[in-house]
């Protein structure tokens, strides 16, 4: 009887966790590589679960892909990796055995990591491998983005007949982290041609009973799960889950009772869970009729924070608009900045940006320092959120916390290494690229958090993204601008440009971008200035004429301030005939430079509306 039968005509027992065994043998390495180099503890491993009653045995491929494998180096083993491994499920089985080739999820939060493209060619070569040996079926588990696991299955789906499983992994019980229901999931699955679909990893017993309660039979394929043997605790270390065996048999009889048909472990469960599992419901006729409650979807509370003021990318299509950044101080006086920031709203500034420890160097939070000037003088902060400080719960918690102060402005930048900062040897988290973090927070818009539950209601962030124009190939950064449009971003703002020569290279390069895009001026102080700015600052290259000029007047500290706000002066007379923002940035908190510049673009943009600027039909401005 082949897969797809016995699934129609009985409940069938999964096979466990590889890796857990694996690593509780004291192996800590690229396990899907010991399929070559330690067969015999992978064959262990099988033949144990085999003992246990498991009818369907996984090979040990998880991550034996491309992608996964070019991590240790072992990218051009693909084939031989997989087919070694399928040996060796095959050498385990009996012939009451069905040895289904596993492939895993290569996407997890990080979207962006991994193309689409990247993620179908590395498929494919794994896929081959596996049809070539012949397996009994092909399981494709722990895909949390459904986009991957749709493209992938549809690609297995027009390459083989073989029985196809399709599992998903949700962080949160009952639903995908895009926020798509895991019903409406499992039923997209079996209309594009899984035989089985399910859901597995992440999740204990009982949270995965409880979101298949919502899941109806389907009508074509069958269920399966595969559970976590518990939430993990960490020790000395390690990661360790319980392994209580007798609550596995309690739990194998409710997941068969929500009409699951293949039910097995992933991770933390071992051969004591499966024979738990094969005790209670092997070989059993499958439920055939069950009950689905209504789901009564979470009401969407309105949006309390109070939107007293448009938000900047609505400001700058419609007309010139100047933001100022004022770093919050490195020091605990805020004084000198509060003063600062009062004398910048008086001049008229559209928005204050505050850095996220600009440089990989410890300030005062940005958050406090925007909240306090919100409420003190009614100005509208724009926070920069880097990837580099928090992990993805700080990031979501961080931005849960902006929308309750009714900081709705929000920069999302990747981060300075912290090997640049106060402390080199910090850790750099990284979780997030930018592009993930632009795409998480226009989840958070919809009222979904990061892992898809709902948020209660929805937040209203506008969010700016960074442009990078010193650069060697400017259409590669323009390239860049496009894939985070994509991924969500309202508007840019760019690193400083010190020629306006570029300025003409920029608006050329950009001039059918949508979105808005304010340019970055920051002006000079010194030569000494100048040249760390050129030499030492990522992101930041000043041209051959404008260090001459500052070298000129090094002399004399007064005329060097003075000759760079006159270059700051001369390319804001260029960028405002191209572009409609303007970003000025503050050096060392001295802001009655960026007060005299503020001033100066609004003397140079007086009177200028959307009724009568040439620049909105001209520009990258619409």
């Amino acid at each position: 009887m082949n897969l797809k039968k016995a699934l129609h005509n009985y409940t069938l027992v999964g096979d466990g966790a590889m890796g857990t065994l694996l690593y509780s043998y004291g192996i800590d390495q690229c396990f899907e590589e010991l399929n070559l180099s330690h067969p015999s503890g992978v064959l262990d491993v099988h033949n144990a679960y085999v003992a246990a009653g498991a009818d369907v045995i996984q090979t040990n491929t998880y991550g034996a892909n491309y992608v996964k494998l070019s991590r240790y180096g072992l990218e051009d083993k693909v084939k031989e990796i997989n087919t070694a491994a399928i040996e060796l499920a095959k050498q385990a089985a009996t012939d009451s055995n069905y040895v289904v080739g596993t492939i895993g999820g290569i996407r997890s939060f990080k979207k962006q990591a991994v193309s689409l493209e990247e993620i179908k060619r590395s498929f494919r070569e794994q896929l081959y491998s596996m049809l070539f040996e012949e397996v009994d079926g092909i399981l494709l588990e722990t895909y949390y983005d459904l986009e991957e696991l749709t493209t992938v299955l549809q690609i297995a789906r027009k390459e083989t007949n073989l029985p196809i499983i399709a599992q998903a992994s949700m962080h949160e019980p009952g639903v995908l982290q895009d926020g798509t229901p895991l019903p409406e999931a499992l039923a997209t699955l079996e209309k594009l041609g899984a035989d089985v679909t399910g859901v597995n990893c992440r999740l204990g017993p009982y949270h995965m009973t409880q979101s298949l309660e919502k899941v109806p039979l389907p009508k074509q394929s069958v269920l399966s799960a595969y559970p976590n043997a518990s939430l993990p605790s960490y020790q000395d270390g390690r990661l360790v889950y319980k392994t209580d065996a007798d609550y596995f048999k309690t739990s194998a009889r409710s997941l068969y009772e929500q009409g699951a048909r293949l039910i097995g472990g992933c991770c933390g469960t071992t051969p004591e869970h499966i024979a738990a599992i094969a005790n209670e419901v092997k070989r059993k006729k499958p439920i055939l009729h069950k009950e689905v409650p209504i789901d009564e979807k979470e009401p969407q509370e309105k949006i309390e924070v109070k939107q007293t003021k448009p938000h900047l990318h609505e400001i700058v299509a419609k007309k010139p608009s100047v933001i100022v950044e004022l770093d919050p101080p490195k020091k605990l006086n805020t004084d000198r900045y509060l003063r600062g920031a009062k004398a910048l709203h008086e001049a008229g500034v559209d928005s204050i940006t505050l850095a996220d420890n600009s440089l990989a160097s410890p300030r005062v939070c940005n958050t406090a320092m925007g909240s306090i000037i919100k409420q003190k003088y009614n100005i509208n902060p724009l926070v920069h959120i880097a990837c580099r400080d928090r992990n993805q719960i700080g990031l979501q918690s961080h931005l849960m916390g902006l929308h309750t102060l009714g900081i709705t402005e929000v920069l999302a930048i990747t981060g300075d290494p912290t090997k640049i900062g106060d402390f080199p040897g910090a850790t750099s988290v990284y979780d997030f690229s930018s592009l993930d973090l632009i795409q998480s927070i226009k989840q958070l818009n919809e009222g979904q958090s990061f892992s898809g539950k709902s948020l209660g209601m929805k937040t209203n962030f506008s969010v700016a993204a960074a442009f990078n124009p010193n650069v060697r190939n400017l259409n590669r950064a323009v390239g860049r601008l496009e894939k985070k449009i994509k991924c969500g971003a309202d508007y840019f703002i760019s690193q400083p440009v010190y020629s306006e020569a570029q300025l003409l290279e920029i608006y050329d390069a950009t001039k059918h971008i949508s979105a808005p895009i304010y340019i970055g001026i920051m002006p000079l102080i010194s030569a000494r200035n100048a040249e760390f700015l050129h030499n030492e600052v990522p992101g930041i290259s000043l041209s051959d004429d404008i260090r001459k000029r500052m070298e000129t007047v090094s002399h004399n500290p007064s005329l060097a301030q003075e000759e760079g706000i006159a270059i700051a002066k001369s390319l804001i007379d260029t960028a405002v005939e191209l572009f409609n923002g303007i970003y000025l940035i503050t050096p060392f908190l001295r802001y009655e430079i960026t007060v005299e510049l503020t001033r100066y673009f609004k003397e140079k943009t007086k009177g200028r509306t959307d009724a009568n600027d040439h620049i909105i039909s001209q520009t990258t401005i619409q």
